[in-house]
């Protein structure tokens, strides 16, 4: 039987592979294998932290615009407040309340103060 050369194919994937693995420590960076089981699994973790990512952002704006209502007694509480936001079509998102109550307190002041106000003279009231 005549000898056969293995071509270029194999060399090249694991070349691919070796360029996505290059950071990776210890033998997951070195042998060919553990580097595309680490792949396998790296993917996947990137995968699902995406998804992690945007829950935990979307908590900590609620824990800080929670904080700042509670801070100075603005409102009740977190719900009550996006409640009457909606009720009173102020609709901002929750990432730009975040931002408004770290860089400027005042102006989320007077948000929540127009609120407050609408909320008197609403007819629900009387």
């Amino acid at each position: 039987m005549t000898r056969v050369r293995r071509g270029y194919i194999a060399r090249r994937r694991r070349t691919k592979i070796h360029s996505f693995a290059s950071n990776f420590r210890g033998a997951h960076s070195r042998l060919i294998r553990a580097m595309a089981q680490q792949k396998i699994r790296s993917l996947v973790s990137a995968h699902r932290d995406r998804n992690r990512q945007k829950r935990d952002f979307r908590r900590l704006w609620i824990t800080r615009i929670n904080a700042v209502i509670r801070e100075k007694g603005v409102y009740y509480n977190y719900s009550k407040f996006i409640n009457d936001l909606y009720k009173n079509q102020l609709i901002l998102n929750r990432k730009i309340l975040a931002q408004i109550t770290i860089l400027n307190k005042n102006c989320f002041y007077m948000i929540s103060n127009e609120i407050i106000k609408a909320w008197n003279n609403s007819p629900e009231m009387i």
